[in-house]
């Protein structure tokens, strides 16, 4: 049995790769499609595209970092409204970095997203 190999081409589409971050925006809209769509292209695209790999990582380590951090932030609302101020700055964090992260993306720059604990 001869195994064939194929030589599969990696394009440089940064396109795919801002609507990957900013595609986490639509948690506003569906409630999971932030987390589901960057995923579903990250795993589709990652070996057709350029540094898509290295970005789907990013930003699926930041969504489940994210989520980590809410879930710790519940609890600690009763702690002198801790929690709240947890959500707070959570918030901010979740509207700015996937902006800043498409930016880094169309200049060909890596992604960057502090409190990001990796996973994948």
């Amino acid at each position: 049995m001869e195994i064939i190999n194929q030589n599969i081409a990696v394009r440089e589409d940064r396109n795919v790769l801002v609507i990957a971050h900013l595609s986490q925006y639509l948690d506003f809209v569906t409630g999971l499609g932030g987390l589901i769509v960057p995923l579903v292209i990250w795993l589709t695209q990652k070996d057709k595209v350029m540094d898509m790999d290295i970005n789907g990582r990013a930003i699926i380590n930041f969504r489940i970092s994210m989520f980590i951090y809410v879930l710790i932030c519940i609890p600690l609302i009763l702690v002198f409204g801790l929690g709240l101020l947890g959500f707070i700055v959570l918030g901010i964090g979740y509207l700015i970095f996937p902006i800043i992260n498409a930016f880094r993306a169309s200049e060909g720059k890596k992604p960057h997203y502090p409190m990001s604990i990796e996973f994948v």
